[in-house]
């Protein structure tokens, strides 16, 4: 189905406001856009005659030219109504639907020899997403922002879900209150990271998730990030507005347009049920279709890989023990090994065998490469060239082993924040890829950014991310990026952006741990604008296990983690803990080697954020089912309703449940797994462990 029916209404001024309301396709919410005193644009939002957004202005600051901020006419409005469906290349469902009416303003500012501005609203039945469109004209070629103001002005001082707003790092943990209460509990929020930039006493970062006291859930995100700078907020706590605030470049600058040219669209999703901003593709929606002809060579990918023994001490990245290398100078073979490096291709073949012997696609390798002796906290600009190999590591024996065992070797680009000395190699770095069979890259962004001065966020660094994504394309490679900006729906357009982190991941749980409630939240904040490589699947939760000096654990049950493969959607999966330890527990290793990681069907069965989340999906082009239900630090009981079965039939269903007595801090690998027949018409209780969970496989 594909209608798109334009109407175009002309009114005198008097006669506008009829034409600035619009309603979504299901009547549910309603959208009101009006010039308020001086000529200042404004919308405001309802949903089911409950505000969700009060009356809130609209503008672009400007450096070099008149601003976008006040003194505006209207010239006319268009209003149209789109619906379509779509097939992603992978995704949560085999086919999105694509349904919003639009109201399209057009304004124009007397004072700049009539300057144009058009303000493009499309409200869904689960949001609405606006963007300012600036049209190449006589009086606006090119551009500085100042800063963008768009306002959210909320209904009340709902709970949020809240990072700590930074130019820099997303890898904080959630941190659940009311809005009143950011200013007080931010300094204990800002907990120290590689590189960091908070910028204000009451800055958040989006995707922000609240729940008003009159039960609607709210999301504000953005959608397409492409050339401009990534929006943060910061709270008027007076006022409880939200107010826009874009990262700055080295010069303070926050984006350098060229007419006819758009900002991202600005995003809120809402619902009355929690459930229903999870299943919301809106921000998908508001990307554009896919850029690319073929896209046969991007798949799913489940992965395992030489990385967590590094991540808890137990083995090295680097080779030696040097503290200053300088590549192309030093002769590594004349070197002294430490004895703890992990990528050698011994041990990388013992890797191989596992994934050959359990089905996984591919085998990620850190450390592979010359360079990580002095690689973190320099500032180092030719940090790593991405093609010479260590002295032990073999890049053509293991691309010939690999290959005889039907399995793909997966790349590691380390950039330590050094974009320039990246963008510098990038060619070399995926012909070097491709020609020893590599087809699919984890890219990182750890530190502060070369070139000095420019931060995670800005628009010079997200204009390198999507090079690197676009340029990658080139090579038929698929892109894991780690560290770079959190995602806004551009795998839509971009589809071997098949991963990102962007988050706090499971990483941290080796750092000191993720709080119990953490992977409850993330759904709702974090996976909003795409998928997240989390790395679940760690069995071995002591991380002293590996490596007696780190008395970390992992702030969940063993059965959680296996849950986190269904509620914690990626077409990239990793069983992220080492071989000896699934080996150890293979029978509940089964469930990871069993789940899908692409999708026909998604069925959100219940959810509140922060507190418990249970999923069902059916695998693409199979009739399996993969449930799976997660909970905060408190027990609780997820019901699991099987109406999503087709009716008539009858299945064997595989429970993997907390044992007696688990807990995620004394019992955490306490597991029973049990079989049971279902049918369309079975309710299941299930017991969940504090931190814990259930995984259910359906056949």
């Amino acid at each position: 189905m594909n209608k798109f029916i334009p109407a175009l209404f002309l009114f005198a001024f008097g006669l506008l406001a009829q034409a600035q309301e619009i309603t979504s396709p299901d009547k549910n919410l309603t959208l009101k856009f009006s010039l308020i005193e001086n000529g200042v644009p404004s919308y405001a939002l309802n949903y089911k005659n409950k505000a969700v957004m009060k009356t809130s202005k609209l503008g672009i600051e400007t450096k070099d030219v008149p601003s976008f901020l006040d003194g505006f006419t209207i010239v006319k409005t268009e209003n149209a109504t789109f619906d379509e469906s779509w097939n992603p290349v992978w995704g949560e469902q085999k086919t999105i639907r694509n349904n919003y009416n639009e109201l399209l303003v057009t304004l124009a500012q007397k004072s700049v020899k009539d300057r144009q501005l058009k303000i493009r609203f499309r409200l869904f039945n689960d949001g609405l997403g606006f963007r300012y469109e600036f049209p190449e004209q006589e009086n606006l070629t090119y551009f500085i922002i100042k800063e963008e103001r768009t306002q959210f002005a909320l209904a009340g001082d709902h709970k949020a879900f809240w990072l700590p707003g930074d130019y820099d790092t997303q890898e904080y943990s959630t941190v659940t209150s009311n809005l009143s209460e950011i200013r007080g509990k931010m300094k204990a929020a800002t907990t120290p990271n590689a590189s960091q930039f908070p910028f204000s006493a009451t800055g958040v970062q989006t995707p922000l998730m609240m729940k008003s006291k009159d039960g609607l859930y709210i999301n504000i995100h953005e959608a397409a990030l492409v050339d401009y700078s990534c929006l943060s907020l910061e709270l008027d706590d007076k006022n409880l507005i939200l107010n826009s605030f874009l990262t700055p470049d080295a010069k303070g600058n926050k984006g350098y347009l060229q007419a006819s040219t758009q900002s991202p669209w600005r995003t809120i999703v809402v619902s009355d049920k929690a459930g229903d901003i999870l299943a919301s593709k809106l921000i998908l929606n508001l990307n554009e279709p896919t850029k690319y002809e073929d896209v046969s060579w991007i798949k799913p990918v489940k992965y395992v890989g030489v990385w967590w023994e590094m991540i808890t001490g137990k083995s090295s990245w680097a080779y030696n023990d040097m503290t200053s290398v300088k590549l192309g100078e030093l002769d590594y073979s004349k070197t002294k090994p430490n004895g703890k490096h992990a990528a050698n291709t011994a041990h990388v073949k013992e890797y191989i065998d596992f994934a050959s012997k359990h089905g996984f696609d591919a085998v990620l390798v850190e450390g592979w490469n010359e360079g990580w002796e002095d690689w973190f906290g320099k500032s180092k600009d030719y940090v790593f060239d991405f093609v010479t190999p260590y002295p032990d590591f073999d890049v053509k024996e293991l691309h010939r082993y690999a290959s005889s065992k039907g399995v793909k070797m997966m790349m590691h680009h380390e950039t330590s924040g050094s974009i320039r000395n990246y963008e510098r190699h990038m060619d070399k770095a995926y012909q070097f890829m491709v020609d020893n069979g590599y087809n699919s890259v984890k890219s990182g962004y750890v530190g502060d950014i070369i070139p000095r001065g420019e931060y995670h966020y800005g628009q010079w660094a997200n204009n390198h991310y999507l090079y690197a994504i676009t340029k990658a394309a080139e090579y038929k490679i698929m892109v894991n990026a780690h560290e770079a900006v959190r995602p806004t729906g551009l795998s839509r357009t971009y589809p071997n952006l098949i991963g990102n982190e962007a988050a706090r991941g499971t990483e941290y749980e080796a750092f000191g741990g993720n709080n119990a409630d953490h992977t409850t939240i993330l759904p709702f904040t974090r996976l909003m604008g795409g998928p997240m490589d989390y790395t679940p699947g760690i069995f071995q939760t002591k991380v002293s296990a590996y490596n007696p000096d780190n008395n970390s654990f992992i702030h969940t049950t063993l059965v959680k983690q296996l849950a986190l493969y269904v509620t914690m959607y990626s077409p990239l999966q990793m069983a992220a803990d080492l071989p000896e330890t699934y080996n150890k527990h293979l029978d509940a290793f089964q469930f990871i080697k069993d789940v899908a990681i692409d999708w026909d069907e998604t069925n959100i069965l219940e959810a509140e954020p922060g507190d418990y989340i249970t999923i069902a999906r059916k695998a693409k082009g199979k009739n399996e089912w993969f449930v799976g239900g997660i909970t905060d630090e408190n027990a609780r009981v997820g019901n699991v309703d099987f109406s999503f079965l087709p009716k008539g039939k009858t299945y064997e269903a595989t429970v993997y449940a907390d044992g007696k007595g688990a807990h995620y801090e004394t019992n955490p690998q306490a597991y029973e797994i049990k079989k049971i027949k279902v049918t369309s018409k079975t309710k299941l209780k299930q017991q969940m462990a504090p931190g814990g969970g259930f995984a259910i496989s359906v056949k």
